[in-house]
C-alpha cells in the first residue's frame, strides 16, 4: 500500500505541479501568461493535496531526495528506498501524460518548443553547470531542512501538509528562477521522460544533457540538510554528513572546473569564427 500511495501522491503532484505550467505556458488557455506567482502557488498547492491524499498511507515523501535523506537520517529504511523511488517515477510519468491529454488541443497551437519542454521538465535561465547544480543542492537543502523543522513543531492536525506546500512556495518564490526549482529527481526525470515519448507536435529536444543535474543536486542538497539538522538540532553527528559534505564539494567542484573548460572551448571557437 505504501507504494501505490507514493505512486499515487506523485501523480497528484505533477498534475497540479506541470498542470499549472501548462496553463500558463501553452496558448489559448484562461490562464495563458499569468506569470511565475501562479506557478509557484500552483506546485506548492500540488505539493499540499499530494500529501494529504497519501500521508496515512506512505508519509507522502513523492520525492526520491527527501526518501533517501530519510533513510540517511535513520528515519527510514534503506530497504523501502528503490521501491519508494520507483513508485515516485512511474506516478510522476502518469501524472505527466494525464496533463498532456488534459491540454491536448493546446500544444498544436503552441510553436514555442522550449515552452513545451518547460511544462515537463525544468532547465536553467543561465546554463552554467556549476550554478545550476549549486542551485539545486541549495534549494532541495532548504526544502529538507524546513520539512523537518516543520515536523518538529505542534500543529493542529492535519496542518502539516498545508505548512509544506507553502515552504515549497516559498522556495520557488525565492530560489526558483535559476533553473525551474526541480528539488525532486521524480518531477524532473518521469516527466522529461514522458515528453521524450510523447506525440508532441514540434516539441523539439527533451534536453537530457540537463537531466542529470535536477537528480544530482536535489539528492545531495536534501541528504545534506536532513543530516545537518540532525548534527545541529538534535546534537547526532554521524559520518554520513561528513561523506556527503566530501561528495557534494568534489561534484560541485568539477563541475566548476567542466563549466571553464566548456566556457574556454566557446572562446576559443569564437575566436576562430573572427579570424575567419
Amino acid at each position: 500500500m505504501s507504494y501505490i500511495g507514493e505512486l499515487v501522491g506523485t501523480a497528484i503532484l505533477i498534475i497540479f505541479g506541470a498542470g499549472v505550467c501548462a496553463n500558463v505556458n501553452l496558448k489559448k488557455t484562461f490562464a495563458h501568461n499569468a506569470g511565475w506567482l501562479v506557478i509557484t502557488i500552483g506546485w506548492g498547492l500540488g505539493v499540499t493535496m499530494g500529501v494529504y491524499a497519501v500521508g496515512k498511507f506512505s508519509g507522502a515523501h513523492l520525492n526520491p531526495a527527501v526518501t533517501i535523506a530519510l533513510a540517511f537520517n535513520g528515519d527510514f529504511p534503506w530497504s523501502k528506498v528503490p521501491g519508494y523511488i520507483l513508485a515516485q517515477v512511474i506516478g510522476a510519468f502518469i501524472g505527466a501524460c494525464i496533463v498532456y491529454l488534459h491540454f491536448l488541443p493546446h500544444w498544436k497551437v503552441t510553436e514555442d518548443p522550449a515552452a513545451k519542454l518547460g511544462i515537463f521538465a525544468t532547465g536553467p535561465a543561465i546554463p552554467n553547470i556549476f550554478a545550476n547544480l549549486l542551485s539545486e543542492f541549495i534549494g532541495t537543502f532548504v526544502l529538507m531542512l524546513g520539512i523537518l523543522t516543520i515536523g518538529a513543531n505542534k500543529f493542529t492536525d492535519g496542518l502539516n501538509p498545508l505548512c509544506v506546500g507553502l515552504l515549497v512556495v516559498a522556495v520557488g518564490v525565492s530560489l526558483g528562477g535559476t533553473t525551474g526549482y526541480a528539488i525532486n529527481p521524480a518531477r524532473d526525470f518521469g516527466p522529461r521522460l514522458a515528453h521524450f515519448l510523447l506525440p508532441l507536435q514540434g516539441k523539439g529536444s527533451s534536453n537530457w544533457g540537463y537531466a542529470w543535474i535536477p537528480i544530482v543536486g536535489p539528492i545531495l542538497g536534501g541528504s545534506v540538510g536532513a543530516l545537518f539538522y540532525r548534527a545541529v538540532f538534535l546534537g547526532e553527528e554521524t559520518g554520513a554528513l561528513w561523506g556527503m559534505l566530501a561528495v557534494s564539494v568534489i561534484l560541485l567542484f568539477s563541475s566548476f572546473l567542466a563549466e571553464k573548460k566548456r566556457n574556454y572551448r566557446i572562446q576559443v571557437k569564437s575566436e576562430k569564427w573572427e579570424e575567419i
